[in-house]
Formats: structure tokens, sequence, C-alpha cells
């Protein structure tokens, strides 16, 4: 008798309860698991309580799930002060029967260890306040004040199992907090092994930067996300960046945006750029990277369009007044909100930090163009690969969105005009390559499209100037020694001038001598006309009298005949 294995093709999915923290529930693939026990933990100021605070508020508010915080170290009143800068009005919540404080004051003075360890009075203080609002949602922070002052790990560890199974017994999703311990995840060591799902938080420093990290270090009967993701503090809450790799899945677009230069969008196919494409725009200091920037943003603008502008070298007013000096006022669109400006040192936050805030900022702007200048300002030191990384995520972020970047390349006088320090050509769509060039002691611009990715592209070098009325490209000028621009240009055209003029004036002086001859001609042909008329009228006149000569002589000689009765004279006609 054979027995075969019966094989379910459904998958059985864990029930999760969402944070509403933007990223978390992308890097956790739902939420945290509902009805069990995860833990926090973490050292001093990496945001445990926070994070607690927002899983329980925005439960409270977005998914009506409400909660209960229970604290060992802060009280009710120093927690809604100190998350008020957050925006979370938790007596409001409170009045509202969605969230319920309690603060279990714990005196390490006070306690002595005799007897046996026992939490069944914290199981009914928690128990009540989870039944008086029907909470979903339970944090304890910070458990390991509990432990404070027992030696015992056999009573602590079941203490701590009790506890985790009390709370599954109560079907409530809980986060336990607890501060990290020497070589181990929490103090105690043993809070990680009894939760279902572990978070861990820190606070990293690298060059004099700090930039907080969260890592998804357990999630039991689920899938997640294994890497070390940054998060950011700020007004809104708390936001963590979720992607360290994205599959190469985006959707395309094959629809056509202007450049804001007409002659450049002839250059790209007639077109423009690719919507949600990544346009890199390279060159030397002073080659016209911001203006070209400027263009753009204002040809967006003008569409209707919203662009978020990312400076890392100059304020919005600067960037305004300089792009004013080739006739764009962007101004305009700021205050129209159609251009918004995110102006900042690179040595304000870490490359995450950074690519947090740009998450952060678009989330909440929702552009159509997102603008980048320039890239290589977060090149510091050795940190080519990192700032490679950060970038491949940031674009592919921008292309899940259809989003098109345009980010700018300082490119130093030495290196390699199809190179840029962070490496990210390759992921380019569209490379313009800016240069300056000297010629007869001075310095013209030129622009070339190194690629276009997906359409045709012209291959020619043009000039372009940036005059008051924005950029304009000139048509591609070629004398004997090759490309001309500036003043070399000028005086090759000067002098081809005056060779075609010269041209020009002999062809008039052979063309006036053609007029004279045949103007001579005419009066020669004239003239013989003239001649040939009055012989051909004088000889038919000749010609005239002799024939009335004749035929008066043959009538004399007829009327001599008939006087004489001869014979009629014969006419010359007759025959003899």
């Amino acid at each position: 008798m054979e027995y075969k294995a019966r094989v379910s093709t459904v998958q059985p999915t864990l029930p999760k309860a969402p944070t509403g923290i933007p990223g978390l529930d992308e890097i956790t693939l739902g939420g945290l698991p509902r009805g069990r026990p995860t833990l926090i933990c973490g050292g001093a100021g990496c945001g445990k309580t926070l994070f607690s605070m927002e899983f329980l508020v925005r439960g409270a508010t977005e998914f009506e799930e409400p909660g209960v915080f229970i604290a060992f170290e802060e009280t009710a009143t120093e927690l809604t002060q100190n998350v008020a800068s957050l925006g979370f009005d938790l007596d409001d919540l409170s009045a509202q029967g969605l969230l319920a404080l309690d603060f279990v004051a714990i005196e390490r003075s006070d306690l002595g260890e005799t007897g046996d360890f026992d939490l069944s009075g914290l199981f009914i203080r928690l128990g009540y306040a989870i039944d008086a609002i029907g909470a979903k949602r339970v944090v304890l922070d910070t458990i390991e004040t509990l432990f404070t002052g027992l030696s015992n790990p056999s009573i602590l560890r079941a203490e701590l199992r009790r506890l985790f199974r009390w709370l599954k017994e109560k079907g409530v999703t809980a986060i336990i907090t607890a501060e990290r311990g020497d070589g181990q995840l929490t103090r105690q060591g043993l809070e990680e092994y009894v939760s279902d799902c572990v978070l861990t938080l820190d606070h990293q420093e690298r060059d004099l930067v700090w930039t907080r990290r969260l890592r998804v270090l357990k999630y039991r009967g689920s899938s997640h996300g294994t890497n070390d993701y940054p998060f950011l503090i700020d007004e809104d809450g708390i936001s963590v960046l979720p992607i360290t790799s994205v599959g190469l899945d985006q959707a395309v677009s094959c629809e056509r945006i202007s450049s804001g230069i007409p002659r450049l969008d002839t250059m790209l196919g007639d077109a423009g750029y690719y919507r949600g494409s990544s346009v890199l725009v390279s060159g030397t200091a002073g080659t016209g990277k911001s203006s070209l920037s400027g263009h753009f943003a204002d040809a967006t603008c003008r569409r209707g369009e919203r662009v978020l502008y990312f400076a890392f070298e100059e304020s919005q007013s600067q960037i305004i007044r300089n792009i004013g000096s080739v006739g764009l006022d962007l101004g305009q669109w700021v205050e129209q909100d159609r251009l918004r400006f995110q102006a900042a040192r690179p040595t304000l936050a870490g490359l995450e930090m950074h690519l947090t805030m740009i998450h952060r900022a678009v989330e909440r702007f929702q552009p159509s163009v997102v603008i980048l200048d320039p890239i290589n300002s977060f090149i510091a030191g050795s940190n080519q690969l990192e700032v490679k990384a950060m970038l491949t995520r940031l674009i592919d972020f921008l292309k899940h969105r259809q989003i098109t970047g345009l980010f700018t390349n300082l490119t130093s006088g030495g290196a390699s005009v199809d190179a840029t320090d962070s490496a990210i050509s390759s992921l380019i769509d569209t490379w313009l390559l800016l240069m300056a060039v000297d010629t007869g002691g001075e310095r013209n611009r030129i622009l070339s499209i190194l690629k276009s990715r997906g359409m045709a592209h012209s291959n020619q070098t043009r000039e372009f100037l940036i005059t008051g009325q924005g950029i304009k490209l000139r048509d591609v000028y070629v004398g004997p020694s090759g490309v001309l621009t500036g003043s070399a240009r000028i005086a090759q055209e000067s002098a081809e001038q005056a060779e075609r003029l010269e041209r020009q004036q002999e062809i008039e002086r052979r063309q006036r001598q053609l007029e004279q001859r045949r103007a001579l001609l005419e009066a020669q042909i004239a003239s013989l006309q003239q001649e040939f008329q009055a012989h051909e009228a004088e000889t038919l006149a000749l010609i005239e009298r002799e024939q009335r000569r004749e035929a008066q002589s043959h009538e004399v000689q007829a009327s001599m005949a008939s006087s004489r009765q001869a014979d009629a004279v014969p006419s010359k006609e007759s025959p003899s």
C-alpha cells in the first residue's frame, strides 16, 4: 500500500499587522506578526520609544486598532511632550479611547531580591488597560527595567516566556523594547530567543556623520529584508528606506519630454528625453551644467508639472539669481509650488540618510522631474563605491515611479571626459557632455551626446552660447583644420565670406561683359538688318522699274504693229 503526501499549492500566509511606518511594511512584507510579540533593541538615542509610539499611533488612527503603552522610565506627561514634535497628540487619542498610557515606576534603590520573582501584578495591570479600550496593540518600554537586581537567570527566562505567552493568549500585537547589552542583543540576552520577530536599531558613525539604521534580525514564519536599512526621524515621524537593490522590472514610457532647448531636442531625435529616464550632464567647471538644468526645470514647470531640485553647492536664492541671467525666471515656479528646492551640504548627513531624505521629499512633493546638482559632491576620500550604490538605488527608485532624473557631474580637469567620479555612466540613459575648448586665446563651450538609449541621436559636436535669452546651440562649422568655435570661427567665416564676395563680384563682372557683348551684337544685327532691308527695297524697286519699262516697250511695239497692220509682236513668254 502506497501513501502519497498531499502537497498544498497554496502557501499559508502569516497574519501581519501593518505598522503604517513608510518603508517598514515593505521590508517586513506587510508589517509585524499579528498577535505575537516583537522585540526592538538598540542603544540609547536610536529611536526605540519613538518607533514603538508611532506603531501605536498609526495603528489607532489608520487601522482602527487601539493601543496600550506601558512605560517603565518615562511618565505619560513626558511621553506626550516628547512625541508632540512628531505631530502626535496623545492626549486627544486618549480622550477618544484609542490610546492608554501607563507609567510603572520602579526605583532601583527600593528593590531587593527575596523569594520568587513574579510578573502577575504586571499582567493584571496590563490586562485591565487592554480590556478598558479593547486594545489590539501593546508596547512595553523598556523591559529590562523589570528585572533590575534579579540574578537568577532561570527565573528570568521563565518569567519572560510567561510574559510573551500571556501576550499571545491575549491576541495583541506587542512590541517590547530593550537596550543593547555587552556582546549580546539585550542586557539579559534572553528576550531575542522568545520573541517571534526581532528588530535592531543602531546609530552608526562614519566620517563624523551619524546615520540611524534598522535591521530585521529575525522573523518567524515569514521572509523579510535582511539588509541594514537607514531610517529617518523628522517632524513627520519615522521613515525607513526599503530599497537596497531592485529587480530590473521597471515599466518604461515612450513619451518624450522637452529639454527646454529646442535645438537640443532636435539632436535627441527631434523630441527630447524619454519620460522616466535618467539623464547625466557632465562637464568641467563653467561649461553650463546648471544652466542646462535650469532650462529643463523651466520647461517642466511650463507643462504644469512639478520639479524637485536638490542643490548641494548653491542656495535656492543663488540658483534663481544665476539662472535669471540667462533669461529664465525660476522664482515664479517656486511661488506657484511647481518647483521646490532642497539645498544642503553633502556633509549634513551620511549617504544613506541623504537617500532617505530624498525618498521622503519625493513622496511628499510627487514631482515628475528630480534634479541633483552635482552628484560628485558626495565623493569624499575613497567612498566611490558607496556613492555608486547610493545613486544606483536612487535611480531605481525614480524609475519605478516614472520620474525623470537629471544629474549633473563636475568633471575634474585632468579626468577622462567619458568617465565620472561616481562611475554611474553605465546606469544612465542619456549622457550629455559639455566641454570648454581653448582656441585663439579664448574658451568656448561645446556640447555632444555621448549616448542616448532607445533613440536615434546626433553625433555632432555643437558649439553653444549662454546668452541673456538662454542657451543657443549653433550649427556645426568645420574649417580646414576641423571644427571651429569662437573667434576662430568668426575669422574663418569672415574669410570665407570675403572669398564668396570676391567670387560673386567676378561673376557679376563677367555677366556685365556678356550683356555688353550681347547688346553690341544685337546692335550690329539690327544695323545689318536695316542695311539689308534698304538694299532689298532698292533692289525690288529697280526690278519693278525694269518690269514696267519692258511692259511699256511691248505696248509701244504692239501699237506700232497695229498701225502698220503687221503681225502682232509675240510676247517674251511665247515661243518664237
